[in-house]
């Protein structure tokens, strides 16, 4: 019996929305451990700048990869997503590990090996989609409102993640350790503005591309990023006994 790929594209991305979930619930419990959250016990490890490159390399080039094999190289909304796409993963992959003040500290491998999975399946249920196996846009879609309200919050939650990523960047001078109170920018609301900001980023790629795909992105980033916001937050009140009051997780006034 020959499964159709239309048939194994929409019964993965069903088998996605479980994982996701589940995901989000272990993720509660269990804080990944890299970064400020790094602990033994999770095998190998290698330096978190190279560990970032490995991890999220399948999204920049499997996009492209995808969209080169699509055939609508012509198609004006297809090239569109593809900048979209590219602007975010070409700085999340190949300029922001190499800004990183603590590139040399250690990530485990069995974290690369995840979110390099995550990556590969992710990429091509975005670029098969667009590029393939979902409905040809015509140009007049890059005027519909929701193309435009999509691209708005996805360029704003693009904006805001920069800025927050340069904040922390900048909270230590070259050689020092240790950690701040991060000030400034959307920290005044939230202790994760850099999370915040990728998921109103690809939120707004949900409705840009008006896509189960896209919105599935959208669940899988908040069911990845909350949770580890949520551990943010709960490390930042245990380390500093003057972390403002006002400030959220990663919803400003809610959560």
């Amino acid at each position: 019996m020959t499964v159709s790929e239309t048939t194994f594209f929409y019964g993965l991305l069903a088998a996605w929305a479980v994982v996701g979930a589940i995901t989000m619930v272990l993720l509660f419990f269990v804080s990944a451990p890299y970064g400020r959250h790094m602990r033994r016990g999770w095998g190998a490890s290698i330096r978190s700048r190279w560990g970032w490159v490995i991890m999220e390399a399948p999204a920049p080039l499997g996009f492209l990869l995808l969209f080169a094999l699509g055939g609508r190289h012509a198609n004006l909304p297809a090239l569109v997503f593809l900048a979209m796409w590219e602007l975010h993963y070409i700085n999340r992959t190949f300029l922001f590990p190499f800004r990183l003040r603590g590139g040399n500290k250690p990530m485990p491998l069995s974290i690369v090996a995840t979110a390099f999975s995550f990556n590969l399946v992710n990429v091509y249920l975005q670029g098969r989609h667009l590029n393939t196996l979902g409905p040809l846009l015509s140009s007049s879609w890059l005027l519909d409102p929701r193309f435009l309200l999509g691209l708005f919050l996805f360029l704003v939650g693009w904006l805001i993640n920069l800025q927050s990523d340069s904040i922390l960047r900048n909270l230590r001078k070259p050689g020092e350790s240790g950690y701040r109170i991060p000030q400034g920018g959307l920290f005044a609301w939230v202790s994760c503005p850099n999370y915040l900001g990728e998921i109103i980023e690809w939120t707004g790629w949900a409705i840009a591309t008006w896509s189960l795909p896209g919105l599935m992105f959208a669940f899988w980033t908040a069911a990845n990023l909350v949770p580890r916001a949520h551990s943010h937050h709960r490390w930042y009140r245990s380390q500093f006994d003057d972390y403002p009051d006002q400030r959220r997780a990663v919803i400003p006034f809610l959560y």
